[in-house]
C-alpha cells in the first residue's frame, strides 16, 4: 500500500517524538546499570509515579502555571523518592548476586503499583494541556500537533544536557569512569556509596521528567509502569546496557520501527521493537554500541 510523503513525513516526527521519551528514560535506566551494575525494574514505577503527581500538581495549580510547575516539581519529587529508595534498600544489595537485585526492584513495582492505588485509585486521569500547546504546528507544509514537538525540544535539550555533564564536568568523568572501573572511584577517594546515590537519583529525576511530560499526551492509569518498562529495556539491550548515547540510538531505532510500524500492522506495531530486540541480542549480545568488557556512560 502506497503511502503520501505527507503521512511519511508525519509518522517520522510522531517517531521522533516517541523516540525522546523513550530516550529520557532509557538513559537514566543504563546509567544505573553502567554504574551501579544494578537492573532496576523499578524504573517504570518511578515514570507512573511522575504522571500521576504531575496530575495532582495540575489539579493544584489550574492553567498553565499548572502546566510547567509540573516539570520542576514532579523530577525533584522523584528525585527525592529515588534517594530515599537508594540510601534505605539498594545499597544494601549492591555486592549481593544480581538476582537478588531483581527481585527488590521486581518486588518494588508491587509497593508502588498498591501505594499509586492507594493514593490516586484506580479512575483513569487526564493532564490538560495550555491552549497554545494543544493545537497544530504547520511544519513543512503539514500540519503537527505542538506537543509533540515540543516533547522532541525537549529530549534534545536532555541529550545536550547529558553531554555537557558527561563529558564537560568532573563529576561526568567521575561517573564515566566508575562506568569502566569502578573499583577506581574508591581508590581516588571519592565515596562509591555517594556517587552511587547521585546517579540512582539522577536517573529517577530523568524517568520523574519522562512521566511529567507524557502525562499530558496519555491516559494516566495503573500499568502504566509495566507497559513502558518492557520498551524501555529492549531499548537499553538494543543500543548496549551502561551507555547512554547507546540508549539514544536504541530509543531512535525503536520511535522509528513503532511509528512505521502502525502503517504496515498496526496491531502488530509494538512487536516489530522486541523482534529487533532478540535479533540485536542474537547478533550483537553487548547492543550496538555496547562493549565487550566494560561499560561506557
Amino acid at each position: 500500500m502506497p503511502f503520501s510523503d505527507s503521512i511519511i513525513f508525519a509518522q517520522f516526527v510522531s517517531g521522533l517524538s516517541r523516540a525522546m521519551i523513550l530516550f529520557i528514560m532509557a538513559s537514566g535506566l543504563t546509567l544505573v546499570f553502567g554504574v551501579m551494575r544494578v537492573i532496576n525494574f523499578a524504573h517504570g514505577s518511578f515514570y507512573m509515579v511522575g504522571a500521576y503527581l504531575a496530575y495532582t500538581v495540575t489539579q493544584m495549580l489550574a492553567g498553565p502555571i499548572g502546566f510547567w510547575a509540573a516539570f520542576i516539581i514532579v523530577p525533584i519529587l522523584t528525585c527525592i523518592l529515588g534517594g530515599v529508595v537508594e540510601v534505605v534498600l539498594l545499597r544494601r544489595i549492591y555486592e549481593k548476586e544480581h538476582l537478588l537485585q531483581m527481585l527488590l526492584t521486581f518486588g518494588l513495582v508491587f509497593v508502588f503499583s498498591d501505594a499509586v492505588r492507594m493514593i490516586w485509585g484506580v479512575e483513569l486521569r487526564m493532564v490538560s494541556l495550555p491552549p497554545y500547546m494543544a493545537g497544530s504546528v504547520n511544519l513543512l507544509g503539514h500540519q503537527f500537533p505542538a506537543y509533540h514537538l515540543f516533547i522532541l525540544g525537549l529530549g534534545v535539550a536532555i541529550a545536550l544536557a547529558m553531554w555537557l555533564l558527561l563529558n564537560r564536568t568532573n563529576f561526568g568523568k567521575l561517573v564515566r569512569g566508575a562506568a569502566e572501573h569502578r573499583e577506581m572511584v574508591g581508590l581516588l577517594g571519592y565515596p562509591a556509596n555517594r556517587l552511587f546515590t547521585i546517579v540512582f537519583m539522577m536517573a529517577t529525576f530523568l524517568v520523574g521528567l519522562a512521566g511529567a511530560a507524557i502525562a499530558p499526551a496519555v491516559r494516566i492509569s495503573l500499568g502504566m509502569d509495566t507497559d513502558i518498562i518492557a520498551e524501555c529495556f529492549t531499548v537499553a539491550i538494543i543500543g548496549g546496557l551502561g551507555n547512554v548515547w547507546g540508549a539514544l540510538l536504541g530509543a531512535l531505532i525503536a520511535g522509528m520501527f513503532y511509528s512505521f510500524g502502525i502503517l504496515v500492522l498496526p496491531k502488530y506495531a509494538m512487536a516489530f521493537i522486541f523482534i529487533l530486540g532478540g535479533i540485536v541480542i542474537v547478533l550483537r549480545p553487548n547492543g550496538l554500541l555496547g562493549k565487550t568488557s566494560q561499560a561506557k556512560v
